[in-house]
């Protein structure tokens, strides 16, 4: 009990690995600005940076074959996409990142997934630029669900230069 009171309530273990930045890996422009602040900022605190890669459900359920096939495709993409951005995540942030792969509702398998990885500490994603607004996940994770998270939210502007990251992460 006494390593809990010590370390925020944590297991020795958890507090071993530092912060952990969640950042959700997708093809959108902004994602790569937060995972570029994620690997600042985990590099600035010890910490580490954890990606997910949330794919969707294929819509083929009555022919099992075909939807095998395109959830097998949608799985390679995924671990190709994940390896590219953990090579430069371990660039960045001088540490391999932690790998999540979920299927389902991006929105709802982050906030599982938050829920079952105590070690995660921060949530970061990057708002979009354009003007539908920041993005799905941002508008429902900083909306009606913020409340419903276990760690904090921190919001990327998309249009932040590496520059700019530099100087405020």
């Amino acid at each position: 009990m006494a390593d809990e009171t010590e370390n925020g309530g944590k297991s020795a273990a958890e507090a071993a690995l530092g912060r952990i930045f969640l950042v959700v890996i997708d093809d959108s422009p902004e994602m790569k600005t937060a995972l570029r602040y994620a690997c600042r900022r985990a590099a600035k605190s010890g910490g580490r940076v954890a990606m997910v890669h949330v794919s969707e459900p294929t819509g083929f359920r009555e022919w099992v074959g075909v939807s095998q096939l395109m959830q097998d495709e949608a799985r390679q993409q995924a671990e190709a996409v994940m390896q590219k951005m953990a090579a430069e995540v371990s660039k960045l942030s001088g540490k391999m990142p932690v790998l999540y792969f979920r299927e389902g509702d991006r929105r709802e398998e982050v906030m599982k997934l938050i829920d079952e990885e105590l070690t995660i500490s921060i949530l970061v994603l990057g708002a979009a630029t354009g003007p539908k607004g920041p993005g799905p996940l941002v508008t429902a994770l900083s909306g009606k669900f913020v409340g419903k998270l276990r760690v904090p939210l921190t919001i990327v502007p998309g249009h932040l230069t590496q520059e700019d990251i530099e100087h405020i992460a």
